[in-house]
Formats: C-alpha cells, sequence, structure tokens
C-alpha cells in the first residue's frame, strides 16, 4: 500500500467530520469528501514522500468544501436558532467514535462536544468560508496559525486576521454554552434521554413537562418553524398520539443524547422510522428539541422498520 492510500485510509473518518463541521449537513460532507479522495488519488504523483500526508489531504478536502460554499452561497445572515440554517444535519456519535486521534491531538480535541456540538456546527454556516475553515482548524482542530497558512496557503498574518474575525462573528450569535469536552454521554444524560424515550411512547403532557425547561425550543429543518416555550410545545405532544403509536431507540448524534423515532399509523402493521429528536440539556432538564428526518438513519446504523 503507498503513502497516499494508507493516509485516505487512516484519516477518512475525520476528514469527513472536518467537512461536516465547515458545511452542517452530512450527506454534503460525504459527497464533497468523496470528491475530495478522488482528487487525491488522481493527483497521488503530485505528492512527495516524506511530506505531511495528513495535512496534504486536508488541504485537498478543505478546498473542496471552500469551493461548494462558495458556489451555493448559501449563508444565514444570523444564527438565531437551527430553524435558520435548514441544509444542517445530525452526525451520528457511532462514525464519531471512529476517529483515529493522533498522537498528540487526543480524541476530546477531534472530536470532542465543543466543537461537534449542533450549536457549534451551526454558528459555523454563518462565517464567510475563508473564516469558517481557519476557525475549525485553529479552534476545533489545534493547529498553529503557521500549520493553518499552510494548508490553505496563504499567510499568517492573514490567518490571524480572520481567526479574530471569526471569533467576533460568534461572540455577536446567541449560542448556548458548551458542555464539557467529553466524547460520551453522562449518566444523568442517559437517565434523561431514556425517560424522554417512555413518555414519548407513551405521551403525558404533565409528566413531560416536568423533563424540560419552560423556554425549551424546538426547531425541526429544514422546516423553517420555531416553537418557543412549553406553551408551543404541549398541543405538539397532546397531539401525538392522534398519528399513530410511537416507539423510540435511544442514540446519540453531535456528543448530545438522541432519539430515533417510529411511528406505526392507524391500522398499520410496521413502525416506520419517523424522525431523530437530538436533545439539548442544561441543568438537568431539555433545553432543546432538533428534530431531523429519517433521512439518516441508514448512517445511525438504524433500521426502517421496526415490528409490531
Amino acid at each position: 500500500m503507498d503513502d497516499v492510500t494508507a493516509a485516505i485510509e487512516g484519516h477518512r473518518r475525520e476528514l469527513h467530520v472536518h467537512c461536516y463541521r465547515l458545511l452542517g449537513s452530512f450527506d454534503d460532507a460525504e459527497e464533497v469528501l468523496q470528491e475530495a479522495l478522488l482528487r487525491a488519488w488522481t493527483h497521488r504523483d503530485a505528492f512527495e514522500p516524506g511530506t505531511n500526508a495528513r495535512a496534504w489531504l486536508y488541504r485537498i478536502a478543505t478546498n473542496a468544501c471552500l469551493d461548494l460554499v462558495r458556489q451555493r452561497s448559501r449563508r444565514p445572515e444570523q444564527v438565531r436558532s437551527f430553524a435558520e440554517v435548514p441544509w444542517l444535519q445530525p452526525y451520528p456519535d457511532r462514525l464519531l467514535d471512529q476517529v483515529a486521534p493522533s498522537a498528540d491531538e487526543p480524541e476530546a480535541v477531534v472530536v470532542g462536544r465543543e466543537t461537534i456540538e449542533l450549536a457549534f456546527v451551526a454558528a459555523m454556516q454563518e462565517l464567510p468560508a475563508q473564516q469558517r475553515a481557519v476557525l475549525v482548524m485553529r479552534d476545533a482542530i489545534g493547529w498553529s496559525a503557521a500549520e493553518t497558512a499552510a494548508i490553505l496557503e496563504t499567510s499568517v498574518p492573514a490567518v490571524n486576521s480572520a481567526l479574530q474575525r471569526a471569533r467576533a462573528t460568534l461572540r455577536r450569535t446567541p449560542r448556548p454554552g458548551s458542555g464539557p469536552s467529553r466524547t460520551a454521554l453522562s449518566a444523568d444524560e442517559r437517565d434523561l434521554l431514556d425517560r424522554y424515550v417512555a413518555l414519548s411512547e407513551r405521551p403525558d403532557t404533565g409528566r413531560m413537562a416536568a423533563l424540560v425547561r419552560d423556554d425549551i425550543r424546538v426547531t425541526m429543518p429544514p422546516q423553517p418553524v420555531c416553537y418557543d416555550g412549553w406553551a408551543a410545545l404541549a398541543p405538539l405532544i397532546e397531539r401525538a398520539a392522534e398519528h399513530g403509536d410511537w416507539r423510540l431507540l435511544p442514540s446519540s448524534a453531535n456528543r448530545l443524547p438522541a432519539a430515533a423515532c417510529y411511528l406505526r399509523p392507524p391500522g398499520g402493521s410496521t413502525y416506520d422510522a419517523f424522525k431523530i429528536d437530538v436533545l439539548r440539556i442544561e441543568g438537568g432538564l431539555i433545553a432543546e428539541i432538533t428534530t431531523f428526518g429519517p433521512e439518516l438513519f441508514p448512517a445511525f446504523d438504524l433500521p426502517a422498520s421496526l415490528r409490531s
């Protein structure tokens, strides 16, 4: 196996996470990464043995991502809620766990909660392409200004300037505080998720109210809807049983608790994939629920249906 092939195989998953941070979409990251790796393989003769293969691949993948960002020109003016980032998708923790940390970058840095949580990924989408790349490389991956400048083929002063502007923009963007840089759910989060699953399968508005904050927010990308507060959410829970019977499987995404939701409509014989709820917890209560469609059930290694 040559150096380029070995590098592609060894860094594929972390490169996919890198593309996801820049693009905010699991599907877009997959498409762009395939194109980038094909580009790397096609131009493998340009790779000089003894150079940093990881940095070489990051340069190719980053450029492919920035090309797509500029081509689509999709950038919210300000991310006040996830509803304003319609292309936002979750990232399965089971795939984050496959990222192999390097000797000088522990796993908690590469895929820790602070830099993979939905709030961070959504906030990235507000930044111009170059600022987005610099912020991810400096604050998420932890590369130096010189290393970042080499990958982006720019100067250290330009990197420092872009980083300063990116951080300033993010400070102006309302964003919930991130939890610690860990790579697994806490016992309290797992317990709250189990209770959420039980009450979603047997809807009980009164008991659910005890699990959530009064100012809970619910968004459903790509739908431009946002429910603010328990008073807005309660009617949705009350009507849940009208759609049929529910079954939920606990999961996790973006280092947050998640639940895969299956629905058996009235008269149906199977529970079919319906949605994925990603929960953000603050102070022991659910502060935010981001609901996604069933498109990524395969990426979560979830079945398309469950038997009754």
